[in-house]
């Protein structure tokens, strides 16, 4: 630790990290809207991201003792490193094969691209444990920054993937990003400084993936019903449902609907992303206890519930598409953006409160593990709860995740 200097270090692993999001938000969008224009229906949707969520499982329970064995600068370079491959495989596909090939080569894919995800995820926030200040509440902010800046970085992937579909088409977009992601691999290569943590004593072995401290245990049980909460709504709900509001099936219009899906993803992670890193001064400042900021996890916990169960009232009330509609629901999706990005700022800075820093690794290996496997039924119930009940259904169904969310989350006090 003494040989590398912090703000270095935690800029280079920033940057990586930065890069990374702005490839995996875009690749989402040019999946997603890529093929349902091509005629998926929303669970074959679905089914394009399960090898992703499942992937993000595996891999945060492997990545831990890898990162732990290997140290933190081996895992990010091998999760900046798959993204590329994966990106360069994605641009092989065929439009001439059938749809369930093309369905099983774009999981196997979308696998390979969560597994990159989640070792540079682990690897990033590890290292944030290990390099903050300890004055100050250091850890807290530095987490709500690169939390912050990530997921502002992510939005604009979003739209970016929206906007190479619709200017460069599919493959050419695939590409563009492979090679840039290419450049920054080697960049970060050259510039991460030498001697950056996380190797454990060569004692410790692959079993204790599970935590010993029972409030880690809890926190992941919440996050997982949290990140199910939104992604219920995020994959395949809402982007379906405005592609076809706002496009009227000509080849422009569907064109200037994946500009617009696109932003209001876009504008709705930036947004998320914006409210993480100001959840600290949000939430009374440095000069609090653990427990003060234990107790208003879950207060805000609570907030978030009655906020999908409106929505989806409003929606069956409605009955049919209407401008109203449509602004009630953009609104009332940035309201539920606001509440859950103060809910995982939170999460994000206790999981490294809690964890202890002789297992670091292990610890967040193990919460990102049950955000994954949050991600993977809110994927599931996506597709499944759209297509049997339509946007209504889907948001009904992220209410009952955000209560599960909040009675996890009670079980911390």
């Amino acid at each position: 630790m003494t040989t590398v200097n912090p703000l270095r270090a935690y800029a280079a692993v920033t940057a990586a990290y930065w890069a990374f999001m702005l490839s995996d938000g875009a690749l989402r969008m040019l999946v997603l809207l890529h093929f349902n224009a091509l005629g998926f229906s929303p669970v074959q949707l679905a089914w394009l991201f399960l090898l992703y969520e499942v992937a993000g499982i595996v891999t945060n329970l492997a990545a831990g003792w890898l990162a732990a064995r290997f140290g933190l600068a081996a895992t990010l370079y091998a999760g900046l490193g798959l993204q590329i491959v994966a990106l360069a495989a994605l641009a092989q596909l065929d439009p001439n094969w059938t749809i369930t090939l093309s369905v099983i080569f774009v999981m196997l894919v979308q696998g390979a691209s969560g597994v990159a995800k989640d070792l540079s995820k682990m690897s990033s926030k590890s290292a944030v444990k290990l390099l903050a200040p300890s004055e100050n509440n250091g850890l807290f902010r530095w987490v709500a920054a690169l939390t912050g800046s990530k997921n502002a970085v992510k939005g604009l992937g979003f739209f970016l993937g929206a906007a190479l579909l619709a200017l460069a088409g599919f493959q050419a977009a695939v590409w563009a990003m492979a090679a840039v992601l290419a450049v920054i691999l080697v960049a970060i290569i050259l510039f991460l400084p030498a001697g950056l943590p996380g190797r454990m004593k060569s004692a410790e072995g692959w079993s204790g993936w599970r935590s010993s401290d029972p409030r880690v245990n809890k926190l992941s049980l919440a996050r997982m019903f949290l990140f199910g909460a939104r992604d219920v709504w995020f994959v395949v709900g809402i982007p379906i449902y405005f592609q076809a509001v706002l496009s009227d099936g000509t080849a422009d219009g569907r064109r200037e609907a994946f500009f617009l899906v696109g932003g209001f993803m876009a504008l709705w992670i930036i947004g998320y992303g914006a409210v993480q890193a100001f959840a600290p001064r949000l939430l009374g400042g440095a000069a609090q206890s653990e427990a003060a900021i234990t107790a208003k996890a879950i207060f805000w916990a609570g907030l978030l519930v009655p906020i999908p169960f409106a929505l989806a009232l409003a929606v069956w009330l409605a009955g049919a598409p209407a401008p109203w509609l449509t602004a009630t629901l953009v609104a009332g999706l940035f309201l539920f953006g606001f509440v859950f990005a103060v809910n995982s700022s939170v999460h994000s800075y206790l999981i490294l409160a809690f964890g202890a820093a002789e297992r670091i690794t292990r610890d967040v290996g193990f919460y990102y593990m049950a955000n994954a496997s949050g991600r993977l039924v809110g994927t599931f119930l996506s597709g499944a709860s759209y297509q049997l009940g339509g946007l209504a259904l889907c948001l009904a169904t992220a209410g009952v995740m955000a209560l599960a969310s909040w009675l996890a989350a009670r079980r911390l006090a």
